[in-house]
């Protein structure tokens, strides 16, 4: 059986992760461990401290909760709201692991 990682597909460079998260927030540690688990790389933005990321996550993203994960693709911004396992799974399928190179 192929692991999360060997899942990923060859689209891997064209994909990246934001995950909006707050200090206190037990979903945000909780999405934090199941994305590292599965060896996901993700940028986190921290909107106690980061004015642009909370406008950013309310305003482009339309949520007024954490943690707010957002999947970068070549032609789309799919976003999860809250922790769901299950959604996460779906949209991370293609999602860059940790381990990836990118070549110069």
């Amino acid at each position: 059986m192929l692991s999360f990682v060997d899942r990923l597909g060859p689209a891997v460079a064209m994909r990246h992760i934001v995950l909006f998260t707050q200090p206190g927030c037990l979903s945000c540690e909780l999405m934090k461990v199941f994305l590292e688990a599965r060896q996901i790389s993700f940028h986190e933005r921290d909107i106690s401290t980061d004015s642009d990321a909370r406008r950013t996550m309310m305003e482009k993203y339309d949520s007024s909760e954490t943690p707010t994960l957002v999947v970068f693709s070549e032609n789309s911004e799919d976003v999860v709201i809250g922790f769901d396992p299950e959604r996460l799974d779906h949209f991370l399928e293609t999602a860059p692991s940790s381990d990836s190179v990118n070549e110069s």
